[in-house]
This record gives C-alpha cells, structure tokens and sequence, in this order.
C-alpha cells in the first residue's frame, strides 16, 4: 500500500524538499490572506487604514518570492540561494507581526499611532455642496477597530498570520541548512 504522498510525484518531491515545502506553504498562507483583505476591503466594505495597507507589503513580497524559491527548490537550486530566499520569507514575515503587533496596540489605545487618516479622494464640486460631499467621504482611522472576531481585529490576525509564516520559513531554513 502507498501513501498519498508516495503516489503522486510532485507531493514526493515536496515531502524529500523542505524548502520547496515551506516556501510553498508561505506563498499559499500569504497569497490566501492577502485575498481575505481584499474581500473584506471590495465585498464587505471594510476599508482599510494606512497600517493596514502597509502590512500588506509583507504579503505582496512573500507571493512572488515564495513561489520563486519553490522553483528554484524544485529545480534543484543551489542551497545558498534556498536559504536566502527561506531567510527574506522569515525575515519579512517576522517584521510584519511586529507591525501587526503596533497596529494592534494603538487599536487597544496602549500607545499612540500615526495621524494620518486615509478616505477617498473625490471632486468636491461646487462650493455649495462642498459640506454634503465632506460629509460623505468615510475616514478610516488606525485607532478605530472595524471589525473583531473572538477578540481579535484583523491587525491581531495578522499578527498570528504573519508568526505562522515566520514559523514555517524558519523551519525550511533550519531543515535545509541541515541537508548538509
């Protein structure tokens, strides 16, 4: 009897590769979250502040790197290049969660966050209907949690999000390095 991943040559290949199986697991988790953010941002309404767009960059750095590490992992890559690739992946990863972990704090107001506010820029129009247009225009504060689920804000999750990432690159990274 084989297993699942004996059958199946490229699950055989990531199983004897760990870091073409971490490298993918980061792409995957970063590439799903950064999809959640957006529906919560396109479908739910749910706009995000500037801490929030910033702790994007880690995600939007963490798809195409992750994916390119997984191929040069499968295509048998020197591991020098393997472990940098792991090292950048945890590296970003673990800078977003201290980002995540600011963010959180100013949201539970045990410290002070940016001023900066973000809204929609809009024609204002004429001078007449310029109190009507201010007055529609939704301005997303870093202090004002929009939306909790067992406790935690998005920052929260991305917190935990973004130590799992860290977590499975530096797994790669030690299991690579060991390969010897």
């Amino acid at each position: 009897m084989t297993t699942q991943s004996a059958a199946i040559p490229a699950f055989r290949k990531a199983a004897s590769s760990p870091a073409l199986t971490a490298s993918l697991a980061v792409t995957l988790i970063a590439a799903a979250t950064i999809a959640g953010a957006w529906f919560f941002q396109l479908v739910l309404e749910i706009l995000p502040c500037p801490l929030c767009l910033e702790q994007r960059y880690a995600y939007y750095l963490a798809i195409p790197l992750g994916a390119l590490t997984g191929l040069a992992a499968r295509s048998g890559a020197p591991r020098p290049l393997l472990l940098a690739g792991l090292a950048i992946l945890a590296l970003a990863a673990l800078a977003n969660a201290g980002l995540g972990t600011y963010h959180s704090g100013v949201e539970w107001g045990l410290w002070k966050g940016p001023t900066d506010c973000t809204g929609p820029v809009v024609n204002l129009g004429r001078a007449g209907d310029l109190l009507l247009r201010l007055d529609t225009v939704k301005v997303v504060r870093c202090d004002e949690v929009q939306w909790r689920f067992l406790g935690l804000s998005l920052a929260g999750y991305n917190v935990l999000i973004s130590l799992l990432m860290a977590a499975i690159a530096a797994w790669g990274f030690v299991r690579t390095a060991q390969r010897g």
